[in-house]
């Protein structure tokens, strides 16, 4: 192993083999323990010549494991758990085609078909009097052509590979054909997994498949049947999946129109929409964020709700992108994979290294593979392998000079994984989420008709320190000042009014007796002016030996009137000096 000086010496050269032959994208890696040895194996879908030579090829460290054909060009992979079997070993999942092809043991185990689509009737038609021989493929052709132009239902393959043919062809094609069925077939264009109902490194998962006809499949892991669908408004090109099947989950899916849409559970159209300005070249998920490649040598953050959050211009087009995920030090980041023979890797908007490759890399895959957690993975544009790994010593500075928020700001809270209870009780609000918004609702009736009687009784009964009156608007506040047992109660009165003065007032204090003496216990008010502040002194003497303190309380009357205007409610401190004595 030699270090890799272009990149500050973090990461180990620890192999590399420019004629590996592997010729794939980042979408066709993974890295999964495949025996259950506890040493992770490398699975890429090789695409060969692109029109022969495609093979699902499993390295074990640098020597070529075993391979196995496959019929068609690889959309994607994934190794997922299918089962709770014991010994917990992957499965591994390759789109090709209309099909997924599941392997188990690195043996065929399933194959998955998708569903037929509807075919034009019109088009069935007049393939149904090609076959009684009623019209020639001179016509037919000009048929289907207006058929294509003003139905609503595309054209089937083979209708749309006759009109594609020269016109010495078509009677061979016609006589080879005309007998079979039409039928309408998708292709996939993009795979990924969704845990089933618990976020364990081990847990059972779902396949998650985008298809060419625009829709998204969500596949029961056990019995390959069609959980979910969900419709887009364009073919989908890449997608990032996060959650759980039976809780709550989050697909988000960069589509052929240069939008982004992101899926969930409750729903089977879209949620949001965030509209690129250029069509995006590669999507990772980096904590709560999206992070997008676009074709203009960009690349963007948005939150999960379609927020952009930053966008920084790169040096050169984007070829590939992956995620970098480390658990062992809860650091994330994205690996960029660039035309001008580089790969570079952003946490948010900061460069943090700068890896120089002898050719331009098509694919990028991080993780643990063999023993070792931090294993980058390439393929090169030639054919070529690479393999580098991070050093246990290495440290990334992603300090920014540009003004913002702090770092401290966009460091992730280490949150619990969800316990059994709380997805329990997220089943049972779930399911009775009207009776239990509806009790809510008649408690909080209750409480506003509580406080609301409350209220009306307070202002009835003037125990509230501020008038309600519109006539004497007053408002009063106490102050008491003193150690005890002489103890100085100064009442502040205003009026409250924008130009009438009060007057024919006096103030009036309730107390007990015989824990206190008042010298004034009744006193009158001069005229109050509008805005002013009148204080009102008065001593009380505390006439109790025990330690103790009451309520005293305050009435501003009217003369003539039995109710008060307004109350206040003085608690006495305890005399301090009585307890010395």
């Amino acid at each position: 192993m030699s270090d890799s000086g272009s990149d500050g010496g973090k990461w180990l050269d620890a192999h590399y083999d420019p004629v590996a032959g592997l010729y794939t994208f980042s979408s066709c890696m993974d890295l999964a323990d495949l025996s259950g040895d506890g040493e992770s194996r490398l699975v890429v879908g090789d695409l060969g010549s692109g029109s022969s030579g495609m093979k699902l090829k499993v390295y074990r460290g640098t020597a070529l494991m075993s391979e196995s054909i496959l019929l068609d060009l690889p959309a994607g992979l994934v190794a997922f758990f299918m089962d709770l079997h014991e010994p917990r070993i992957p499965a591994v999942a390759v789109a090709s085609g209309p099909c997924i092809y599941v392997y188990k043991n690195l043996r065929p185990y399933f194959k998955f078909t998708l569903p037929g689509l509807e075919v034009n009737m019109l088009e069935q038609d007049v393939w149904q009097q090609v076959r009684e021989g009623q019209i020639d493929p001179l016509t037919l052709k000009e048929m289907l052509e207006s058929i294509r132009k003003q139905a609503d239902v595309p054209l089937s393959v083979r209708s749309l590979r006759f009109l594609s043919l020269d016109g010495s062809d078509m009677d061979e094609f016609v006589q080879l054909h005309k007998q079979q069925p039409i039928r309408r077939q998708t292709v996939i264009t993009c795979i990924g997994t969704l845990k089933k109902s618990t976020a364990d490194e081990d847990g059972v998962s779902c396949l998650v498949i985008g298809t060419e006809s625009s829709d998204v499949y969500i596949l029961d892991p056990e019995a390959f049947i069609i959980l979910s669908k969900m419709s887009l408004p364009a073919a989908p090109t890449s997608m990032d999946v996060t959650g759980q099947f039976d809780v709550e989950f989050r697909i988000t899916v960069s589509c052929r129109n240069g939008n982004i849409y992101i899926l969930r559970r409750e729903s089977d159209k879209p949620k949001y929409c965030i509209e690129l300005s250029s069509h995006p070249v590669g999507l990772v998920r980096v904590g709560k964020n999206v992070v997008v490649g676009c074709t203009d040598e960009s690349l963007q953050g948005f939150t999960q709700k379609g927020k952009k959050l930053w966008r920084t211009v790169l040096s050169a087009p984007i070829i590939t992108m992956a995620a970098m995920n480390l658990p062992t030090r809860g650091f994330q980041a994205v690996l960029v994979g660039l035309a001008n023979c580089e790969v570079q890797l952003y946490r948010d908007k900061n460069l943090l290294s700068t890896i120089k490759t002898p050719d331009v890399v098509t694919s990028i895959c991080f993780g643990r593979y063999g023993r070792e957690d931090g294993t980058l993975i390439m393929t090169t544009k030639g054919g070529g392998l690479m393999v580098k790994i991070l050093k246990r010593t290495a440290e990334f500075d992603d300090r920014d000079s540009t003004p913002g928020p702090p770092l401290a700001q966009s460091v992730r809270l280490n949150v619990p994984k969800k316990t059994k209870l709380y997805v329990d009780q997220t089943l049972r609000e779930r399911e009775n989420g009207l009776a239990m918004h509806r009790a809510f609702q008649m408690d909080l009736s209750h409480l506003r008709l509580a406080a609301a009687k409350a209220y009306v009784k307070a202002l009835e009964s003037s125990l509230t320190p501020m008038s309600s009156s519109l006539t004497e608007p007053l408002k009063m506040n106490a102050v008491v000042q003193g150690l005890g047992p002489s103890f100085k109660l100064t009442l502040n009165v205003q009026n409250t009014a924008a130009c009438r003065p009060v007057m024919n007032l006096a103030i009036s204090f309730l107390y007990d007796e015989s824990l206190y003496r008042m010298r004034s216990p009744y006193m009158r008010i001069p005229l109050l002016v509008p805005g002013l502040i009148y204080p009102f002194e008065t001593f009380v003497e505390c006439t109790s030996d025990k330690g103790i303190s009451d309520i005293i309380k305050v009435f501003i009357l009217h003369e003539g009137k039995s109710s008060p205007l307004l109350t206040a409610h003085i608690n006495m401190p305890v005399s301090e000096g009585m307890t010395l004595n």
